[in-house]
């Protein structure tokens, strides 16, 4: 019984919460590893990409409220996700044509262009920040929780319960549906063979007849669906702050960087690594282990490794060991 207590407790604390990060980081990460792999650089305004996208949804969200428009238990944000994807789109199609329309025409080193994506990024959160401000906003206004740790306890008669939330429940879905979509998307349609041929081989590809403009209008369209998706999905899982999506930009690029850039596989099992190191390492286990072990085994401090301040640290350093031990990533994607 008290081992089944410590995998409640387990699903609780680190199983399901790292699951649902896991899945926000890899959206990010897709959209990076796309950007890298057919635009050819690092985009460093992704992070902020993803704030732009969720304040737009989080406006429209509030527009609906005020309408009186509601999903009953789920977010009225889900309802507003198309048109926070489509404003989205338009303002990251806007920049390409305004910014990097310029330097890819100039065919400037990829060095180049990722300096400049650092400007369009502070430019970017300073947009967002000033239109919906820099504080917290909780937007989630569905039911909070499919079931709760009381109602599992009461039916299970265990003495540890496991509550799963709905923003954790929709997480998963919706992560789940907009990968598989892009999969599809990539792998059965044409523009997708068009975007793969383009990334595999610039020259061959423009040979063959495909329209380079039109894979670039497709893949900012692309990661700006991505972006907000995982934007949005973050907030409602934890809140929406502007400047913790800057903060995400790292665990982001070292799942991307973890998996192998330009591998759309290798960023979601990046994402994976990234969220269960990150939670993990950052866990106190005593409550884990006081289950698991005898008593006179059972340990009297938090047993964590790193402080949950720290927690970025985790992705840093994964990162760092990665670049010097296998630069490819996972899946032998592009070296950075």
């Amino acid at each position: 019984m008290d081992l089944i207590n410590a995998f409640m407790v387990l699903m609780n604390f680190v199983i399901v919460p790292a699951t649902a990060y896991a899945a926000q980081l890899s959206l990010g990460a897709l959209g990076v590893t796309m950007i890298y792999g057919i635009l050819r650089f690092s985009n460093f305004a992704h992070g902020d990409s993803m704030a732009f996208g969720a304040m737009a949804t989080i406006l429209f969200t509030w527009g609906l409220q005020a309408l009186g428009v509601s999903l009953g238990p789920l977010p009225t944000a889900l309802l507003a996700l198309p048109l926070g994807i489509a404003v989205t789109a338009a303002f990251l199609l806007g920049t390409d044509r305004a910014v990097y329309r310029f330097y890819r025409a100039q065919k400037a080193n990829p060095v180049i262009l990722v300096i400049v994506s650092m400007g369009v990024m502070f430019i970017y959160n300073g947009i967002t920040r000033l239109i919906i401000g820099p504080d917290d906003r909780n937007f989630d206004d569905g039911a909070r929780f499919l079931f709760t740790v009381r109602d599992f306890k009461e039916w299970s008669g265990l003495e540890e319960g496991f509550g799963l939330r709905s923003s954790q429940a929709i997480t998963l879905v919706v992560a789940i549906a907009a990968v598989m979509l892009l999969f599809w998307f990539l792998n059965r349609t044409r523009t997708g063979k068009s975007m793969r041929a383009f990334s595999d081989n610039e020259d061959l590809a423009l040979l063959s007849g495909i329209n380079p403009e039109y894979v670039v209008r497709v893949t900012w369209i692309i990661v700006a669906a991505l972006a907000t998706l995982a934007g949005v999905l973050y907030g409602l899982d934890k809140s929406f702050k502007p400047f913790t999506y800057f903060q995400l930009l790292l665990p982001i690029f070292a799942a991307a960087i973890v998996g192998g850039l330009g591998s759309p596989l290798g960023a979601i099992a990046g994402g994976f690594v990234i969220a269960f190191s990150e939670v993990t390492i950052t866990y106190a286990w005593k409550r884990v282990l006081t289950y698991a072990l005898p008593d006179e085994m059972a340990p009297d401090g938090l047993v964590q490794l790193l402080s949950t301040d720290y927690k970025f640290a985790v992705s840093f350093m994964i990162l760092v060991v990665v670049l010097l031990f296998r630069p490819t990533g996972l899946f032998r994607g592009k070296s950075v």
